[in-house]
């Protein structure tokens, strides 16, 4: 055997560097979850103080909640979420448990899956619900987080909630737009916070819309006068393995407003700062000002959701699903389809991923079928959605990869950068796909890191 190379020592000493980080951050959520279990602990002191003095339950858990926050020196609804946590996990997710103790998950981990179990829980109060659903939620939940980001585990583990107790998420979506409201509070140097609480579909259609008036600004930099820019619509995708009549599809439709004239070469506004400015003149003019560009005002907001058949059709009420995020009230989503110009109609294995979707012509039914598989960047962790990402030949076509939906995946700028031929080879990274539409991305160091397709759950 020939001797270790500097390089071969180099990436060992890199490679020990990476397995020492993530064993430390696994200790960091055993030692996360030996907290959650001293707040389990206090937990059982309280309801000992609250059954010897009912009458003052309250008061005994505004004294808990100080006491913990003053000695942590952490803010009050901290500590509330933290005790809220704690109970949950004592009572109602013992697996969960288990696998926090283990360092299997983190504690944002924890704090996504107990979250998304409130209505399981409220279900089961109510005797809507067997509690035996909650075993269900926790092994379909703890499939993706101990292989996946938190972040990524929230819209999975909301979704399952939904597919479990559709009727009770419907029930408390509706109830919590009744808080929808603005409020404003005044910062230092002359700046305030504006918030708005609206419906979780509206706010990410406001957001999306901002972000594409920003890059229609970010991109007139870099065109000359007259250049067209291609807006595509939204897309709404049904699953059509529920028994429904076939209401038939229509293309995706799309318009190519002309951008007018370029901004002033000097504008350096940053995208969050081009979002900001927009925000302000399509609430205090109605419509952008001409002097921030032409053509914004056919730059439509754009969300991705998807509806079972029987449910657009009015037969059933169960929750639809707004991609990446979680449930969305079906009537919602009804509205939203009878307004879209084209949809999607997708049929789904018994995995809940999608197999196939109806299709017009190769091209058009190879992208509708990518974003309604993909439906985020498909570099493990990265939520950012289908429509801020670029199609990507996940075996380069230059060396002879194939334009086949097997070898194609969204990917997001700074992911699909990291593929570069012109990147340094002990910088670079590849990706391979499998039959399955899973993504096998292999490191610098030769770690193999898979992101499987999103799934679409839904329980019968």
């Amino acid at each position: 055997m020939a001797p270790p190379t500097d390089l071969d020592r180099d990436l060992q000493r890199r490679a020990a560097l990476l397995d020492a980080w993530v064993e430390k951050r696994r200790q960091i959520a055993v030692l996360e979850a030996k907290a959650a279990e001293l707040l389990i602990d206090q937990l059982n002191i309280y309801d000992g103080d609250v059954a010897e003095h009912p009458t003052h339950r309250d008061a005994i858990h505004r004294s808990m909640i100080a006491e913990f926050s003053a000695a942590a020196r952490l803010p009050r609804t901290t500590v509330e979420f933290a005790f809220g946590d704690a109970r949950s996990l004592a009572t109602s997710l013992p697996a969960v448990r288990t696998a926090f103790r283990e360092g299997r998950i983190s504690a944002a981990h924890v704090r996504e899956i107990v979250r998304a179990s409130a209505p399981l829980d409220e279900a089961v109060t109510n005797a809507r619900a067997d509690a035996e659903i909650l075993a269900l939620y926790k092994s379909a939940v703890l499939v993706v987080a101990e292989q996946d980001s938190a972040a990524r585990t929230r819209p999975h583990a909301r979704q399952v909630a939904a597919a479990l107790v559709g009727d009770t998420v419907v029930q408390r979506q509706r109830r919590a737009v009744e808080q929808r409201g603005v409020t404003v509070r005044t910062l230092d140097d002359g700046l305030a916070i504006l918030t708005a609480v609206l419906p979780e579909w509206i706010a990410h259609a406001i957001f999306d819309r901002l972000t594409q008036m920003a890059a229609h600004i970010t991109d007139a930099r870099r065109h000359e006068p007259g250049d067209a820019f291609a807006v595509d619509a939204a897309v709404f995708a049904v699953d059509a393995d529920a028994a429904a009549p076939d209401a038939g599809t229509t293309p995706d439709a799309g318009s190519t407003p002309d951008a007018g004239s370029a901004p002033d070469a000097a504008d350096a506004r940053t995208t969050d700062q081009l979002r900001a400015d927009f925000l302000s003149d399509l609430l205090l003019a109605a419509s952008p000002s001409e002097i921030l560009g032409d053509g914004l005002d056919a730059v439509q907001a754009r969300v991705q959701v998807t509806i079972a058949a029987t449910t657009l059709a009015g037969i059933d009420d169960a929750p639809a699903d707004l991609d990446g995020l979680g449930p969305l009230d079906p009537d919602v989503a009804r509205a939203l389809a009878g307004r879209s110009a084209g949809w999607s109609r997708l049929f789904l294995d018994a995995a809940g991923h999608v197999t196939r979707t109806d299709s017009y012509t190769p091209t058009a039914a190879m992208k509708r079928f990518l974003r309604a598989r993909d439906q985020r960047c498909r570099f493990p962790g990265c939520r950012t959605p289908v429509h801020r990402c670029d199609i990507d030949h996940n075996h380069d076509h230059a060396k002879g990869g194939v334009t086949a939906l097997d070898n194609l995946a969204h990917l997001c700028r700074a992911h699909h950068t990291l593929k570069h031929p012109d990147i340094p080879g002990l910088h670079r990274w590849t990706a391979r796909q499998l039959p399955d539409g899973t993504l096998t991305w292999t490191s610098p160091l030769g770690r193999a890191y898979r992101d499987r397709a999103a799934r679409r759950v839904m329980f019968t």
